[in-house]
């Protein structure tokens, strides 16, 4: 029996109802991970996206794109760069703040991470609002790189932060989505 590699993938995804509030359905890639078929055919479909494009490095946002982005930049013969949660980075760091529902939160990177021209894959578990990806982003490019594009293993496109990455300009792609009403 034949599968496309994404609907491999997104069968791999547990659902799990009410986390981590009443009413949410949390997706979970851990098993994802954890099955060695599963993980190789989810990197493939990213190396087999990104193999033709010129790329000089693999930006991760905290925490499971640095898994993601590890293993793609190294299956790419590309460099990584995290994107840390504030605070967590010894060096000199330059941040980004975005919105959260209740509150701001911010990332931040290296000053020295990238350099002005690099072509920059933005990697992600996740699109939910997009404000991460979307600070991300904007903190690449005042350090003066060009982030070629936005990837995640799942869209949300319900909460809508697939779309408002495409308004701040990002070209946008996930493997797979869920919607609110998906089990």
């Amino acid at each position: 029996m034949n599968i496309d590699p994404a609907e491999y993938v997104r069968n791999a995804i547990r659902s799990v109802p009410d986390w981590p509030k009443p009413g949410v359905t949390f997706r979970d890639i851990t098993p994802v991970l954890q099955d060695p078929r599963a993980f190789r055919v989810l990197i493939d479909i990213f190396v087999y996206r990104y193999m033709r494009h010129r790329l000089d490095l693999v930006a991760g946002v905290d925490a499971r794109g640095f898994i993601l982005g590890s293993v793609l930049a190294y299956e790419l013969n590309l460099g990584f760069v995290p994107v840390r949660k504030k605070g967590k980075l010894p060096y000199r760091t330059v941040a980004e703040e975005y919105s959260l529902e209740y509150g701001n939160a911010a990332v931040e990177m290296h000053t020295d991470s990238v350099r002005p021209g690099q072509r920059v894959l933005l990697i992600d578990d996740l699109v939910a609002t997009g404000g991460t990806m979307i600070a991300a982003s904007k903190l690449l490019q005042r350090l003066g790189a060009n982030v070629h594009e936005a990837a995640a293993i799942i869209g949300l496109p319900d909460l809508g932060g697939v779309q408002a990455l495409r308004e701040s300009g990002l070209d946008v792609y996930t493997v797979c989505s869920f919607s609110s009403t998906d089990p």
